[in-house]
Order: C-alpha cells, then structure tokens, then sequence
C-alpha cells in the first residue's frame, strides 16, 4: 500500500452478483479511492459507473494489471477463475481481495497462497461473517467460558432459488459455515464428509449435508439449500453449559444465549 499517506487505490474486477455490491462499499469509503472498474460486459461497466462516477472503466484485465497506480484489486468473477485471476492479480504485483471460494481444489488454492508468499503481497478472501459483530462476540462467549465446553456446532444456510451453473451449495453457502465453524473452533477438522444431490440442474449440487468431526470430539453439521421453502442463515453451537444461537436473518438481537 502507499507508503507516502496516500489512499490505496482499488481495482474491482467482475461485474456479476457480487460484483456491484464491492464497487458501491468501496466507492463510499473514505479511506480508499476507488479507482478502476472491470468487466467484459459493457452494459455491467455502465451500470457499475452509476454507482462510482469518478472511478475508470474498462474491459481488459491486462490494462487492470498492467496498471502502476492500482495498489489492490478485488475479484468477483466466476468462482471457476478465482485463483488463476487471483495468481495473476499477485503476480502483478498488487495485493488480492477475492471473494470467496478462493478455489475449488486445495491445489489451486495452495498456488495462490504461494503467488501471496512470493510477490510479498497480501492475498485475501471474502469470508465475510468471520468480521460480523455477532459472530465475534459468540467468539468471545466460547473462549470466555461462558457456553462451558462445545459440544457440537449445527448450521442452516438455506433459501428458495438463486440457482448458480458454476458453483453448488457447498461452494456457494457452504464457504461462509465452513470459515465460521473454523475460526469459532480455532482447530482443523479430522474428518470431512458431504453428501449433495441435484435436483435441477444434473451435475450441480443444489442441497448438500456436511459433517465436520474435530480431534476434540466436536462436531459440526451443515444444511446447505437452495431448494427451501423458506430463507435461513443460522449458526447453533451447543455447549456443556449453555447454548448460543447467532441468526443472520435477524436485524437485531441476532445473538442469543438459553440454558
């Protein structure tokens, strides 16, 4: 980053679901300058540059990477491409933000870690919730004591459509428990099972139950969906003396404690 008091200036880059929602945030930060935004859909830049007037456009990547003056760039392309653009991205020079996953095999995913460690730039991934005020502070309770010891973690992160082609619901809600479940237990799973089925599209797995035993002897389950009557994003964590319940669906009061 600028090192002379400068603003970081970001590159976004893919204009799909997500994509927008990035340029909006960090075109109404104060402690960075938005300043280039990319996509090969001219009419996606169009309606980008509505929410960011100030910031340039344009569909090349190279001109993105080539580019001296972009200090970070941040992906929300296809999850296919997150880690060979992100590889590109550190190559370059620049620091990475993608959302998540970061890639769907840990090969790809150990390349870009070591593009990271190589370029000496910081490589991040959008694990969102693990920065929500709820779930640092049911962090807090569990290292506090106040939920005795963890017994098991049970998580439902289901809805009604936004089918994806290119993701199941692993890759697609799964990502946001898996990076909970983790930070919130501080240990890695020995053991790892998902079962998934496709319903409507034949190879794209739109339910999906996952299993996570930890050498502890907690364990985690996940209900994955999206082929539910009803919208959920809800994380359990079940304790020797007291149980916690974080409910994302919730405006407030989305922490609560009973036991």
């Amino acid at each position: 980053m600028p090192t002379n008091g400068a603003r970081p200036r970001i590159a976004v880059v893919g204009l799909g679901y997500w994509g927008p929602n990035l340029v909006r945030n960090f075109a109404a930060m104060q402690s960075c300058e938005l300043a280039l935004i990319c996509d090969a859909d001219a009419e996606a830049l169009a309606k980008a540059q509505l929410l960011a007037p100030e910031a340039r456009v344009t569909q090349s990547l190279d001109e993105v990477l080539a580019d001296e003056g972009i200090d970070a760039v941040a992906l929300a392309t296809p999850v296919p491409t997150h880690a060979d653009l992100a590889i590109k991205v550190l190559q370059a020079g620049k620091h990475c933000f993608v959302e998540k996953p970061l890639a769907q095999t840990v090969e790809d995913a150990q390349r870009a870690v070591d593009a990271s460690d190589a370029a000496g730039k910081v490589l991040m991934v959008g694990h969102l919730l693990e920065y929500h005020p709820a779930v640092t502070a049911l962090a807090d309770l569990i290292a506090e004591g106040e939920l005795g010891d963890v017994l098991y973690v049970y998580s439902n992160r289901q809805n009604l459509g936004q089918l994806r082609s290119d993701e199941n619901a692993l890759w697609s809600l799964g990502a946001h428990d898996v990076a909970v479940i983790l930070s919130l237990l501080g240990e890695e799973p020995e053991q790892v099972t998902a079962v998934g089925e496709a319903y409507v599209r034949p190879g794209v797995e739109d339910v999906v139950f996952g299993y996570l035993r930890f050498p502890s002897g907690v364990a985690a389950h996940m209900h994955l969906s999206w082929l539910d009557p009803h919208k959920e994003r809800r994380i359990t964590v079940v304790g020797s003396k007291r149980m916690a319940v974080f409910d994302d669906m919730r405006i407030e009061g989305n922490l609560t404690t009973c036991g």
